[in-house]
């Protein structure tokens, strides 16, 4: 059930048009803006339009438009009859409608005027995009994100513009569960990540394991797919998985698999229905391979050993690596992945364990690429199993 927290009553008091929400992780922030427009949609004496955007239509179906269904559905408010699914519009009985449209769209970013604007994740978007979508706002701009690095609002922003500004926290959510709260305390010795997700300050760029990847639209006709990287979750953590395609001279990645509560029949079904190639799996679950490759999947463990983390990023961030919008899970742990700092912020040669579930399957199944790992490949061809 959701419930009116420290998050939403502080949002509450910002009266300026530009409204910026920065936070950490758990923060509440995006289901605190979605409940204040919620409200005012209900709530509107005339008609009113309120858009919310986000990069890329899977980012928003996975996230905001999740969220305001949830939120809907929780209450008791949703009319099936007044969600338009095709176009993404819910009509209020106010006659105020809510839509929601992607930010790769761009006859939508300089469409109709709007009363309301609520940007997801501002910070993956280009400043010139937040310049179309808010001169053609007149009344409110919401913008969200987590400070990993500085962006736009920082330089451009709000040092310019009579704008609110406010950091939330996970403190700030008494709807968290006891367990992720614990989880992220436990981080507090890493400065680095601490700051951003503990307590929602601007993070140091440099401390990012990899960037430069491009985000593009699908997987092209000639890309030639290689493998599928596998990292086991259950109840805490999802199963994850991504397959790998090699195309003109680089890497593309596209997420197959992110899910909680997965046993090892349902991960080799998923397989099973997919394009075949062999699967590199986390080499700690040896129980769980063996299992996945009795339902006739081609699997093969990832190699570990002393330093093998390590070189296994270096060759990732060798690559040249493009990842297919859809995979909203993957970019989002892709911008989020960060080496560890020591309590005086000094980055130490260890990625932080979290939010790593894509990147360790990525980085198993490009490391089985290397020219190092042809021994063990060769044993697995004389295996009965086949690549098709």
């Amino acid at each position: 059930m959701f419930q009116l927290t420290t998050a939403t009553q502080k949002l509450l008091k910002l009266n300026k048009r530009i409204r910026g929400v920065a936070g950490g992780t758990s923060a509440g922030k995006t289901i605190s803006i979605l409940q204040i427009l919620i409200d005012k949609s209900q709530s509107d004496k005339t008609p009113k339009l309120t858009s919310i955007t986000s990069e890329s239509m899977p980012h928003l179906k996975r996230g905001a438009i999740r969220d305001f269904l949830s939120i809907m559905q929780t209450h008791n408010y949703f009319n099936d009859n007044a969600w338009n699914k095709t176009d993404s519009i819910y009509t209020f009985e106010t006659g105020s409608r809510m839509e929601f449209f992607s930010l790769d769209m761009p006859h939508k970013v300089r469409g109709p005027r709007r009363q309301r604007l609520f940007i997801n994740e501002a910070n993956n978007i280009p400043l010139e995009t937040f310049d179309q979508l808010e001169i053609r706002t007149s009344e409110e701009v919401w913008l969200d994100w987590n400070p990993v690095a500085e962006f736009w609002w920082y330089t451009d922003v709000e040092p310019n513009r009579d704008v609110d500004f406010i950091v939330l926290t996970y403190l700030d959510n008494e709807g968290l569960e006891q367990s992720i709260v614990d989880s992220i305390e436990s981080r507090r010795g890493n400065k680095n990540w601490w700051n951003v997700y503990g307590l929602g300050q601007l993070g140091e760029s440099e401390g990012r394991i990899y960037t430069g990847w491009q985000i593009i639209d699908e997987v092209p006709h000639e890309a030639r797919l290689e493998r599928y990287g596998l990292d086991y979750g259950y109840s805490n953590d999802p199963t994850a998985s991504d397959g790998i395609y090699k195309y003109n001279g680089g890497f593309i990645i596209d997420e197959v698999i992110h899910q909680k509560g997965l046993v090892n029949s349902e991960i080799a079904n998923v397989f099973k229905n997919l394009p075949r190639a062999l699967i590199i799996a986390d080499s700690a679950e040896p129980k769980s391979n063996d299992e996945i490759k009795s339902y006739g999947v081609t699997l093969l463990p990832s190699t570990k050993g002393q330093g093998s983390v390590l070189q296994g990023i270096q060759l990732v961030q060798n690559q040249r690596i493009s990842v297919t919008k859809r995979s909203t899970n993957t970019i989002k742990e892709y911008r989020n992945y960060l080496w560890q700092t020591d309590k005086n912020g000094k980055i130490i040669n260890e990625p932080v364990d979290y939010m790593n579930h894509h990147m360790d399957d990525i980085r198993y199944a490009i490391a089985s690429m290397n020219p190092q790992r042809e021994t063990l490949l060769s044993t697995y061809k004389k295996d009965k199993w086949r690549i098709g």
